[in-house]
C-alpha cells in the first residue's frame, strides 16, 4: 500500500523529535510538486532529537538539563506555602546575577487543595484583609494571585519565594513591562455576589505587581480601564507604552490599551479592538463554519482600530460591543510576547481542526496616534499547521533572545514547540512524566535558563543548555 505524504511527514517528525518542514514548508509540500525530500533538505532546526529522561518526567535535546526548582505546598519564606496551578511567568533582572521571576497561579476561590494558606485556608489570618483583592467576607477568601521567586544562576539554587498578589481569580498569563513590573489577568468575570453571596468584589481585571527581591506583596488594585473580560496575557510596546491584551474566548477579539501617560498604567487610557481595514468583523479562525475567506499564512492585512466603551462590562460583552463595529473575531487567544518591533500571540483553538494559530501584529510607527491612519499596522497568520504531531493547543509563548518563539502546549501529553522568524517549527521539550499542561515557559533575562511550569502538580522547572547566542 502506497504510503501518504501525511504518514511520511508524521513518521519524519517522529524519528527526529523536529517539525523541521515548519509551517511554510508544510503548505507548501502540501502543494503538488514539492517532495518530502525537497522540503527536508534544508539545515536542521532548533537543537536535535530529544532524548529519553531517566527520571521520567521531561525529554530533552543532547546536552540540555533541567532542575526542579519548586513544587506546590512547599512552605516559603514568608510562612505560606507555594499555590497550585501555577501559569503564566516574568522573568527580571535583579542584583549580583540573580533572576527576579514572577508567577501567576490560575486558582478559583474553592479550590483549597491548591491553596496557599493550607488544605483547610488555616493560614489566612497571617494577612490583614486589606492584602486581599476579594477578601471573601473571611469565609471564601479568593486564591488566585502571584508568588515571586528569586533564581541564583551561577549557584543553580532558588534562593527565596513569596506571596506577591492576594485575592484574585484564576491568574492565567500576564505580560512583562519595560518599567520591571508584571502585569497579571484574571481569567475569570465573576461578579460581587457569586461563590453564594461570599465575593465582595466584580473580577476580571489586570493587576500590576513590582518585581521584587525583598518580600514585597502588591497593592491589590485592578486596572479596570484597561477593561473587565476573560483576560488571558498582555503585552507592552517598549516604544510606545501601548499594551496588547488577549482575550481566551471561542468569538474573543484583541486589543490594545492607550494608556495617557505611558508606564502609569492606573491613570486611564483608552481601550480599542483590532479591526481589519476594508473588512467588517473578519473571522480569522479558519473554521469550517467560519465565515468568510480563510486567513491565509503570512498574508498581511493592514487594520484600523475601533474603541470600546463601558470598558468595566457588568455584562462581560465587551467581545460583543467590538465585534459589532467591525472588530476582527479569534479562537481562544492566549499568549502573547513582544518581539522585535511585533508582537506574537497564540489562539489555542484557532485553525481548520482546531489546534491552534499563531498571529503577528507589526505595529504602526505612528501606533496610537492620528498619523497612523497614513501607515496601518499589519496582522498576518504567522502559524498554522493543523497536524496535532507538529503542533496542539500552543497556550503561552514568549520570544527567546535568538528570535524564535517557544509555545507551551495546553494538552496532556504536551511539547515545548520553537517557532522560528521563518515560520518553521522544532520540538524543544516533551512532558512524559504528568498528564498536564505546560505552561509560562519564560528566559532568564541573561538567556541562560528558560524556566516553565508543569501546572497540574505545580511543579516550576529550569531548564539550560546550549542555546542559541
Amino acid at each position: 500500500m502506497k504510503q501518504s505524504a501525511k504518514d511520511s511527514r508524521r513518521k519524519f517528525i517522529k524519528a527526529s523529535g523536529m517539525a523541521t518542514l515548519g509551517f511554510m514548508g508544510l503548505y507548501q509540500f502540501m502543494n503538488p510538486g514539492t517532495s518530502l525530500a525537497a522540503s527536508s533538505s534544508r539545515a536542521p532546526l532548533g537543537y536535535g532529537p530529544l532524548k529519553k529522561d531517566p527520571a521520567g518526567i521531561l525529554n530533552l535535546p543532547e546536552g540540555f538539563t533541567y532542575k526542579i526548582l519548586s513544587k506546590k505546598g512547599d512552605k516559603m519564606s514568608d510562612g505560606l506555602y507555594l499555590p497550585g496551578l501555577a501559569d503564566g511567568m516574568g522573568a527580571f533582572q535583579g542584583k549580583n546575577g540573580k533572576t527576579i521571576v514572577v508567577r501567576n497561579h490560575e486558582i478559583s476561590p474553592d479550590s483549597l487543595e491548591h491553596s496557599g494558606f493550607g488544605p483547610n485556608n488555616e493560614l489566612v489570618g497571617s494577612l490583614s484583609s486589606t492584602d486581599f483583592y476579594d477578601f471573601g467576607k473571611g469565609i471564601l477568601p479568593s486564591l488566585g494571585g502571584t508568588t515571586t521567586f528569586v533564581y541564583n544562576e551561577n549557584t543553580g539554587v532558588l534562593e527565596h519565594q513569596y506571596l506577591s498578589l492576594a485575592g484574585t481569580i484564576r491568574n492565567c498569563a500576564g505580560g512583562i513591562t519595560p518599567w520591571g513590573s508584571w502585569l497579571t489577568c484574571e481569567e475569570n468575570t465573576s461578579k460581587k455576589g457569586d461563590y453564594d453571596d461570599r465575593l465582595e468584589r466584580d473580577h476580571g481585571y489586570v493587576f500590576e505587581v513590582p518585581a521584587s527581591e525583598e518580600v514585597l506583596r502588591a497593592v491589590p488594585k485592578p486596572i479596570k480601564a484597561m477593561g473587565r473580560f476573560n483576560h488571558e496575557a498582555v503585552a507592552v510596546d517598549p516604544a510606545s507604552g501601548v499594551v496588547y491584551l488577549t482575550e481566551d474566548r471561542g468569538d474573543g477579539i484583541f486589543y490594545r490599551y492607550i494608556p495617557n501617560s505611558p508606564g502609569e498604567l492606573h491613570k486611564g487610557g483608552k481601550l480599542q479592538a483590532l479591526a481589519i481595514l476594508g473588512e467588517k468583523s473578519r473571522d480569522t479562525r479558519n473554521w469550517k463554519d467560519s465565515e468568510g475567506p480563510e486567513f491565509k499564512l503570512m498574508e498581511g492585512h493592514q487594520v484600523t482600530w475601533v474603541d470600546i466603551e463601558n470598558v468595566e462590562s457588568p455584562e462581560d460583552d465587551l467581545r460583543f460591543q467590538g465585534f459589532d463595529k467591525g472588530a476582527a473575531v479569534f479562537a481562544r487567544g492566549e499568549g502573547i510576547w513582544w518581539g522585535d518591533k511585533e508582537v506574537y500571540f497564540a489562539c489555542t483553538n484557532g485553525g481548520k481542526i482546531g489546534a491552534g494559530q499563531v498571529f503577528r501584529y507589526t505595529p504602526s510607527l505612528y501606533e496610537g496616534k492620528p498619523e497612523e491612519k497614513n501607515a496601518p499596522g499589519e496582522l498576518s497568520l504567522f502559524a498554522e499547521p493543523n497536524d496535532r504531531e507538529i503542533l496542539k493547543n500552543c497556550d503561552n509563548l514568549a520570544v527567546a533572545p535568538w528570535g524564535d518563539v517557544i509555545l507551551c502546549e495546553d494538552h496532556k501529553h504536551p511539547f515545548l514547540v520553537g517557532v522560528t522568524p521563518e515560520g518553521e517549527l522544532y520540538h524543544l521539550a516533551e512532558n512524559v512524566g504528568y498528564a498536564s499542561e505546560l505552561a509560562g515557559g519564560v528566559f532568564s533575562p541573561s538567556g541562560k535558563t528558560y524556566f516553565v511550569n508543569i501546572q497540574g502538580p505545580g511543579i516550576t522547572l529550569a531548564i539550560t543548555g546550549p542555546w542559541k547566542s
